[in-house]
């Protein structure tokens, strides 16, 4: 908090400077992370977005960042700061911004925002997010195929509609090829915590778990699963380097072509509140390389579903599917409309536990 005030205080928005003496004919992009951009995760992929509009756009804009900013009043004082010196786009890229950009956002109303994975919309205020079950489909098909104690352990950030759809989509596409296999989930509140995410990877392997599955930014679970030799999948980036053989595959946050096209709208005078939900096809959830230790079938069994997806003859939630507690939810067929699946707050069929208060 200290530090946070630091930055908002004194040199405010001095932390990931783009350049920072701006000229006035510059359009001014600034994000806001909530964790850092060498988490290696979440914060390292949207700031890779951020220099691909440097490198896209070049001196046609001045961007910069604040990491490690809390879901709070704190964000809405680093927004109102970035307002304030000129900037003409925000970029708030975590969840629970969502009130505190629409209140920044009444206050000023020439200058755009965008929040990543909200719901909550204005005239100057855009949402976008991706389709992140999508890629858990493909890699629960994965671990369903490549757990020996079937047993699939899975560290939770939040129970919001992200989340859940997430863990939902892995157990369902993992159960598909091991009707044996069973999901542990640990929720640690928290999006970036690499001693919580590290500490929960430990104890869902104690508890039998070979591969372990995550919705945090670390790249805690991956080292664990590294030094225990057990599997696990990079979660928005690749992770390589963090487990060379205990990683199986990634799913990879493309966040780059988005924001290059709407800064390229503002630029134009083309901006206009949007919500946008893409995923595996239009290149915005990305599945990363497969590692060599999964088999030639399994492997082309992944890419199939993979492609499925692009061609639009799979979706990660077509019946029967019932709920948690037995009741039907989808019928034979039948696949899950974007309303649902925006407000998902249920467990399907299978998955034992329920969501902590």
């Amino acid at each position: 908090m200290k530090l946070l005030k630091t930055l908002i205080t004194g040199a405010a928005l001095a932390v990931g400077l783009a350049g920072s003496a701006f000229a006035e004919d510059k359009l001014k992009v600034g994000f806001i992370y909530i964790g850092s951009t060498g988490d290696f995760g979440w914060s390292y992929e949207h700031d890779q977005g951020r220099k691909a509009i440097e490198a896209a756009l070049g001196d046609k804009v001045e961007t910069t960042f604040v990491e490690s900013v809390p879901e709070s009043a704190d964000s809405e004082r680093v927004m109102t700061q970035m307002a304030i010196t000129g900037h003409d786009i925000i970029f708030a890229t975590s969840f629970n911004y969502m009130d505190h950009v629409l209140n920044v956002a009444k206050k000023f109303p020439n200058v755009k925002f965008e929040h990543a994975t909200g719901f909550k919309r204005a005239d100057n205020v855009s949402t976008y997010s991706a389709r992140f079950y999508e890629g858990r489909t493909v890699i629960g098909h994965i671990a369903g195929n490549m757990t020996k104690t079937n047993t699939i352990g899975y560290i939770a950030s939040f129970p919001i509609p992200e989340v859940i759809r997430g863990i939902n989509a892995a157990y369902l596409a993992a159960k598909a090829v091991n009707p044996d296999v069973k999901l542990k989930i640990v929720w640690v509140n928290t999006w970036f915590d690499p001693g919580k995410e590290a500490d929960a990877a430990t104890a869902l392997i104690a508890q039998g778990a070979d591969v372990i599955m995550q919705h945090t930014d670390s790249a805690a679970a991956m080292t664990i699963a590294e030094e225990k030799g057990v599997f696990a999948f990079g979660q928005a980036s690749d992770m390589m380097q963090f487990g060379p053989n205990a990683r199986l595959s990634s799913i990879i946050d493309n966040w780059g072509p988005y924001y290059v096209s709407r800064v390229q709208a503002a630029l134009d005078g083309k901006w206009v509140s949007t919500d946008t939900w893409d995923g595996i096809k239009p290149g915005m959830v990305e599945i990363g390389e497969f590692s060599d230790k999964i088999p030639a079938d399994v492997q082309a069994s992944a890419t199939a579903i993979k492609d499925a997806i692009v061609a639009g003859t799979m979706h990660s939630f077509t019946g029967p599917i019932n709920k948690q507690d037995g009741s039907v939810w989808l019928a034979e067929g039948e696949t899950a409309d974007d309303g649902t699946l925006a407000g998902m707050d249920f467990y399907v069929e299978g998955i034992n536990g329920a969501f902590p208060k």
